[in-house]
């Protein structure tokens, strides 16, 4: 069994697609209102309206990408208007990890792990 897919619930996708796909410098050539993909690679991440009212910050998720700078992404999601929840910190694992918040308050880890 591999996980197929992880799905973020919104009320607002066309917002919430449009923020994940400039955090992962992509485009999926889509603006519909009820779901989008995101990654279409063998784990999907997609965003999707379920049909029920979602408040912000009230999801018991997180999402962690790894990333090979990490410096260089704390910059740019700071310049995406995101809330920092945790600067660049180096785990005693080895990994530098950093967490923020989502436009729905979700928490998103990017971690880096250095080479020796």
């Amino acid at each position: 069994m591999r996980l197929g897919e992880v799905s973020i619930l919104t009320s607002d996708v066309i917002r919430l697609a449009d923020f994940y796909k400039k955090l992962l410098e992509v485009e999926n050539d889509s603006d519909d209102a009820v779901h989008q993909t995101i990654i279409a690679e063998e784990t999907m991440l997609t965003v999707f309206n379920d049909g029920q009212k979602r408040e912000p910050g009230r999801q018991n998720m997180c999402l962690a990408f790894t990333v090979d700078d990490i410096d260089k992404e704390y910059q740019r999601v700071v310049s995406l208007g995101a809330e920092i929840i945790e600067a660049p910190t180096v785990r005693p694992w080895g990994a530098v990890n950093m967490r923020f918040a989502d436009p729905d308050g979700n928490i998103v880890y990017l971690r880096s792990f250095p080479k020796p």
